[in-house]
């Protein structure tokens, strides 16, 4: 296997860190990677937060979920989607006249935009993701910064056209975090398909899922009435407080993006 399979191949979350910070130029090699991550159009709708204040690190903790490992974290970054800084440009420019000569309508970014610079921004995020790990240095995503969208609007001083995506914590991991196994992935015959979408049967899903559910009633303390990894699921993650929260915060931030379009 060639270095950069075998890095993806053994790469996992890191949740804990030594107190060893992360050097400049490391940092300096990790953000030169993200910007050179394929981006729609050579645009580069993204726009990248260091996060070095401590006072803002610890309210990450509060409005993600309460996650105390964000806080001790050498090197955070937050990534945007961002549109603003090309519509600020298309109004520089004067598109507005350009658009009445060519009989277009001048309008606003909208949810295709949304979309496209969301991949852009995840690209470009798991670019400074591998790019650490060939460093030595562990990462972990923080998906709940989709969660609280005004008060991270206020806390980055956010513009309509510039959402939070995802947050990533860096760090070089503790001895612990090295010799952690890694999590399992489903079998490829389920999530890889040819040509067309296959729904999956129930006797497929049950197969799927049958290694976690051995673990977890092997190894899991069951809450009242659950008997497999769906119900867990449902519970914990996707009816849980959290996860509503997310909707909500989305559906926010999607309606100020799309407001006035």
């Amino acid at each position: 296997m060639n270095p950069t399979l075998n890095l993806l191949a053994n790469r996992k979350s890191v949740r804990a860190y030594t107190d060893r910070p992360i050097p400049d130029a490391e940092k300096d090699a990790i953000l030169s990677a993200a910007l050179r991550a394929p981006t729609a159009g050579n645009m580069t709708l993204y726009t990248i937060i260091e996060v070095e204040d401590q006072a803002l690190k610890d309210r990450l903790v509060e409005t993600c979920d309460n996650q105390p490992f964000i806080a001790k974290a050498p090197y955070v970054l937050l990534f945007l989607a961002d549109y603003q800084r090309w519509y600020d440009y298309y109004l520089a420019s004067n598109v507005e006249a350009l658009a009445r000569l060519h009989g277009r309508q001048m309008r606003r970014p909208q949810e295709g935009d949304l979309m496209l610079a969301c991949c852009d921004t995840l690209i470009a995020a798991h670019t400074a993701v591998i790019a650490a790990e060939s460093l030595g240095i562990g990462s972990c995503y923080i998906g709940d910064i989709l969660e609280n969208y005004e008060t991270h609007r206020e806390m980055f001083n956010l513009p309509q056209y510039a959402l939070p995506i995802t947050l990533v914590c860096f760090g070089y991991p503790t001895q612990g975090q090295l010799d952690r196994k890694q999590t399992d992935r489903f079998d490829r015959s389920y999530i890889v398909h040819k040509d067309a979408y296959r729904r999956l049967d129930r006797g497929e899903l049950e197969q799927m899922m049958r290694p976690r559910n051995e673990a977890l009633t092997t190894h899991g303390s069951l809450p009242a009435g659950v008997e497999n990894v769906g119900q867990m699921n449902f519970l914990r993650k996707f009816t849980a407080e959290f996860s509503l929260e997310m909707s909500r915060s989305v559906r926010a931030m999607i309606a100020s993006w799309t407001a006035g379009g």
